[in-house]
């Protein structure tokens, strides 16, 4: 019997009510015999449990380098054969595209049908690929996706499937999706009145605010709350009885004039190119062409900067990742760093965490982070190891390393001075820095300029 006839008769027991469990056996030993000889990968026996633990709806960590984009298709295979689709999530288009051209090639030998879904794909496209058995798709489109479905005005222009559009999925980097993005809103919007004066004599009179006496700043919260002193001076600036009025409001706009003066920071938040505002995401660093903030924040941003002030959105739809992600009806993850992570995955997805071990034994030792005040704490480190003390001297460009017993000296300049071979050895670190070690005798001194180190 053929791969693809093997296949077609698992999914015909699970269609007829076989649970899916008692498949597994054969349906993962299908699979990893596919990918031995499509890819020459055979899984690993941890691959395996791996796989497990996903088919079960948890979070599996597993370490870097451990196939974890080999162990999603396990759990991808067996879900599938119910014909009800499963979405393998990644956080961006090379990779969703590199791992359905790659491991996707196992379960096209198995008969399965494997699709992509990237950005800027058209409907007819999209449409195919989320009725494949396996979907590889990004969180940001598949969120799209879904909220232009809730817009779209007839079941035949609808992306997802009509009939259970959220069966299973396998969440590559499940932290960052679920825990690190989980609030960020998706929003489609449309054009709504502008009213770019309002906007330009807010800026005008939250430069003449000032902070903590007119207004104050909540970080954690992202936004600027005007006091009573700052609704004051706004309406005497204004020349305006009421910033709250109904037929003529101004706090909406003066909010925006100041959130978008203390939190939104010019090449941080946003660049401005080609005499636009555009957005940079804060978690890859990306310029977000075509995307603006809401409710006015874009065209308050677009005041601060002096560029046109293009026509304010309204919110059509919106939708956070963590809600998105509730609806499917099994998730499941895989990430390197769950672990820290495991109560708020049970408490918010009600997901455990299994932590799948390595195939070999780590000869890698992991050490807690240390974090320090300011830069110099952190050069004296290795230094204080060495039995040695760290001077400096104008800024991280020049540091003096000396020997307790020395006097605080230093000899004749140059990339690196020393004395006879011995003292402290000094050598550029693959970040940049520098590896400090003592030699047998260390007294003597050296004088380091970082941006000159001897190779």
């Amino acid at each position: 019997m053929g791969s693809g006839a093997l296949t077609a008769d698992l999914q015909q027991r699970a269609q007829s009510g076989t649970a899916l469990e008692e498949l597994l056996p054969e349906a993962f030993a299908l699979v990893r015999e596919g990918s031995t000889r499509v890819l020459g990968l055979r899984h690993f026996d941890v691959q395996m449990m791996g796989g497990i633990a996903l088919h079960e709806g948890n979070i599996a960590e597993m370490g870097t380098g451990e196939g974890k984009t080999l162990v999603a298709i396990l759990a991808a295979f067996l879900n599938a054969l119910s014909g009800k689709g499963v979405h393998v999530v990644t956080v961006n288009d090379y990779l969703a595209r590199r791992d359905a051209e790659w491991v996707g090639q196992p379960l096209r030998f198995l008969g399965m049908t494997v699709g992509v879904v990237q950005n800027g794909m058209p409907p007819d496209q999209k449409k195919k690929a989320y009725r494949c058995d396996v979907t590889y798709v990004t969180n940001s489109e598949l969120g799209f996706d879904y909220l232009r479905d809730q817009m779209a005005p007839s079941p035949s222009e609808l992306a997802l499937r009509e009939q259970s559009p959220f069966n299973f999925a396998v969440v590559d980097e499940v932290d960052s999706i679920l825990i690190d993005e989980a609030r960020t809103p998706l929003i489609i919007s449309g054009v709504a009145e502008n009213t770019p004066t309002k906007y330009k004599v807010a800026q005008e009179v939250v430069r003449a605010l000032k902070k903590e006496v007119h207004y104050t700043v909540d970080e954690k919260q992202r936004q600027c709350v005007l006091i009573e002193g700052g609704v004051e001076a706004a309406e005497k600036l204004l020349g305006k009885d009421d910033l709250f009025d109904p037929e003529d409001p101004w706090f909406p706009f003066i909010t925006n004039a100041l959130n978008a003066k203390e939190l939104y920071i010019k090449d941080k938040a946003y660049i401005v190119k080609r005499g636009e505002v555009m957005i940079v995401d804060e978690f890859t660093g990306r310029v977000m062409e075509g995307r603006r903030w809401s409710n006015g924040l874009h065209q308050a941003i677009e005041a601060k900067e002096n560029v046109q002030i293009q026509a304010e959105s309204v919110t059509l739809a919106s939708i956070s990742y963590q809600s998105l992600f509730r609806l499917f009806d099994k998730l499941s993850g895989m990430t390197g760093t769950a672990f820290t992570e495991a109560k708020e995955f049970e408490e918010v997805y009600k997901l455990k965490t299994v932590v799948v071990p390595p195939n070999l034994v780590r000869k890698r030792e992991d050490k807690d982070d240390q974090v320090y005040v300011d830069d110099i704490g952190k050069w004296k480190v290795p230094c204080c190891h060495a039995g040695l003390e760290i001077e400096l001297k104008g800024d991280l460009r020049n540091l003096t390393v000396f020997a307790p017993a020395q006097a605080k000296k230093p000899c004749q300049s140059g990339r690196v001075s020393h004395d006879n071979q011995q003292g402290l050895l000094c050598a550029p670190a693959s970040d940049g820095g520098l590896l400090f070690e003592a030699s047998s005798n260390p007294s003597s001194v050296w004088q380091v300029t970082l941006d000159s180190v001897a190779e």
